[in-house]
């Protein structure tokens, strides 16, 4: 039996919109790349350990990831994306904790703080992208077969009033959206996270943004 939404009245469980084997890997590999690149660019007293773990920690991932998913163990590829994942985590969270530390530090330039809170502004972005993609509804190989009721965000196109697509499925760039929007605004703008759990994540996002940020300013005042 299909599940309702009742509260907006209107058939909750979408048709499929792709089978597992049809959710594309690249553009979470692209990602995890990404964020490499970022990590190799932040400098050393904001980085807990050598600049190259984290990097080579992706980039060993990526490779298991990309034969799990092209085997057909879904499982197994979310949770090597979910250990990838937590690891560029835990390197931003470090990293914006001794970028705070940093502040008190003479012996870093101004243009190197800011340099750096900018990439852990970046990082940020694209980490928390990456948890949004993996959690919600289950991952992205469950979620074309999740109903809305149980998705862990509703964006616009799930809402009847609007386009009401029972086909449609977010993608890696509408997580990445709503990651950006989350650390520019520090609220929902388009997309509300319905679980406990993404709005904790959304928290979690917003406050290392907001470290950023700060730094940014701060350092931007004493140099007028």
């Amino acid at each position: 039996m299909e599940k309702k939404l009742t509260a907006a009245g209107v058939d909750a469980a979408p048709a499929p919109a792709e089978s597992p084997h049809d959710v594309a890997l690249w553009p979470a590999a692209l990602l995890l790349l990404a964020l490499a690149g970022v990590s190799l660019l932040v400098s050393e007293r904001s980085a807990v350990g050598p600049r190259w773990l984290v990097p080579a920690a992706l980039v060993v991932l990526v490779i298991p990831l990309g034969l799990a998913h092209s085997a057909g163990a879904h499982r197994l590829a979310r949770g090597i994306g979910m250990a990838a994942t937590a690891i560029v985590t835990a390197a931003t969270v470090s990293s914006a904790v001794l970028l705070v530390v940093g502040l008190q530090n003479e012996r870093r330039t101004a243009d190197r703080l800011l340099a750096d809170a900018a990439l852990i502004w970046i990082a940020n972005v694209l980490t928390f992208a990456l948890w949004y993609w993996e959690v919600d509804g289950g991952g992205p190989a469950s979620r074309p077969f999740v109903a809305t009721a149980d998705a862990d965000f509703l964006f616009p196109q799930m809402a009847p009033e609007t386009f009401g697509d029972r086909r449609w499925a977010p993608r890696l760039v509408d997580y990445l959206f709503l990651a950006f929007t989350a650390s520019t605004a520090f609220s929902p703008t388009d997309t509300m996270p319905l679980t406990g759990r993404a709005k904790l994540m959304m928290m979690a996002q917003a406050l290392v943004s907001l470290i950023a940020l700060a730094v940014i300013a701060s350092r931007a005042i004493n140099m007028l």
